[in-house]
């Protein structure tokens, strides 16, 4: 079952992990360099011709350094370069995808844009108008991710809409699917993240492997999973980070299954050629189907800034201050209320509601030591980092068995299948039926 939170939690150095907010990608936290954009002519030459269509050389560069920011890779000119194959195809189909959502007259608004641009914006704990101004430092026009996010939220409007009645599975489906599950309990299972890379005419099968061997050689040079997905992968599973939830070897291919049953988790696989193109899966855990007990908790934070970076021998004034009012807190704090209120006092622009969070998940350990040894309804003592002072609250803490399927979860998972199944044909539709003209 996957767990649902909101936001980044307190400090850079004890964060626990983030939640990937469907159809987001998640920045990077800090600037990345900006490399020099070159000459006018650079950015405007014509590198493909789809539908006539066009992708020019500056919406390659400007999807280039969206991904170096996302990744958190310099914006050099080498690290640009390596990306282009990836990105111009990724451009193609994308237009591919506009241009279908576009003749079906699948609305997406400015307004829609400016939602997903704010949720991106809490996620990461910028004020309204950060995450423009961090683009631009990186050297991102702000319309490159505008455009990202408009295919992504028309294309999901677009394959619910052809669904129909199907995104809506029955309950006689959803009690087959928990039969099902309950059967195999005790059998392992998997927690899997996936990257598709579609081939579309075998002829090109060299190229699109080259490809993935260099999505595959960045990952392994610390390209956090989620971002590479949200950029390269063509399955819908990309809308989530790549996640594909816990999953049975069944109901993987027959190749990826065997490398997934043999993988340790926390690793990434080869290119591993699937019908209709290549997968590059990562194994996060493994556990018994319908045995997962696991503390659950509910927490508020408040997080009081420092005016400066804090040198611990030589604190000023203001952080002295802010340390007192946070010590003033945890002494009077009664209720995550009390907490959620002097959060939000405090200004800081980090959400006091993180969401659900599994215990044994936290990192670092310190801080899931911290978090596991309060008692609901009582604050912790000051948690001092370089850039401000955190009190975080237990509210509600519970024993769930998470390899349970409910309801929900069954309904998810049968709309998941139905939804990528349905992705890829169109997209292997849509590029069938298009006139593509690359130019060097």
């Amino acid at each position: 079952m996957r767990q649902t939170a909101r936001a980044l939690l307190l400090l850079p150095a004890l964060a626990l992990p983030v939640m990937a907010v469907p159809g987001m990608p998640a920045l990077a936290q800090g600037p990345t360099a900006a490399a020099p954009a070159g000459p006018a002519g650079a950015t405007n030459g014509i590198v493909a011709v789809i539908n006539g269509d066009i992708v020019t050389r500056g919406d390659v560069d400007g999807r280039r350094r969206l991904f170096a920011l996302n990744a958190g890779l310099p914006a050099s000119p080498e690290v640009l370069e390596r990306l282009t194959p990836q990105v111009t195809r990724l451009l193609v189909d994308e237009r591919l995808r506009l241009q279908d959502v576009q003749r079906r007259r699948i609305p997406v608004t400015d307004t829609d844009i400016a939602q997903a641009v704010a949720e991106l914006e809490r996620r990461n704990n910028l004020q309204a108008g950060g995450l423009v101004a961090q683009l631009r430092r990186a050297g991102v026009e702000p319309r490159v991710l505008y455009d990202q996010l408009r295919v992504q939220i028309g294309w999901a409007r677009l394959l619910r809409q052809i669904l129909g009645p199907q995104a809506q599975p029955s309950d006689e489906e959803v009690a087959e699917q928990i039969a099902l599950q309950r059967a195999r309990v005790g059998q392992p299972e998997f927690l899997v993240s996936e990257i598709f890379i579609p081939v579309d005419d075998p002829a090109e099968e060299a190229e699109v492997r080259r490809f993935v061997d260099e999505v595959v050689s960045q990952l392994r040079r610390g390209v956090p999973f989620p971002v590479a997905a949200t950029q390269f992968s063509q399955a819908q599973t990309a809308l989530q980070g790549g996640d594909l939830g816990w999953v049975g070897l069944e109901a993987l291919d027959q190749d990826v299954a065997r490398i997934v049953g043999q993988m340790p988790p926390g690793a990434i696989s080869n290119a591993i050629p699937v019908p209709g193109g290549f997968q590059i899966v990562a194994l996060r855990q493994r556990r018994e189907v319908g045995r997962d007990l696991a503390t659950m908790l509910t927490l508020r934070q408040a997080f009081f800034p420092f005016a400066s970076p804090l040198n611990p021998q030589e604190p000023t004034a203001q952080q002295v201050a802010v340390v007192e009012r946070a010590r003033a807190l945890a002494a009077s704090a009664r209720s995550c209320e009390a907490v959620d209120q002097a959060a939000r006092a405090a200004g800081s622009g980090r959400d006091p509601d993180p969401g659900p969070v599994r215990l044994e998940g936290v990192q670092p350990p310190a801080l899931r030591q911290l978090i596991g040894g309060l008692a609901p309804g009582r604050a912790s003592q000051p948690v001092i980092a370089p850039d401000g002072v955190a009190i975080i609250m237990v509210c509600t803490r519970e024993t769930r068995n998470q390899a349970e399927v409910t309801p929900e979860v069954a309904r998810q998972q049968l709309l998941r299948d139905r939804v990528e199944l349905l992705s890829r044909q169109l997209q292997r539709d849509l590029r069938r039926r298009a006139q593509i003209e690359m130019r060097s």
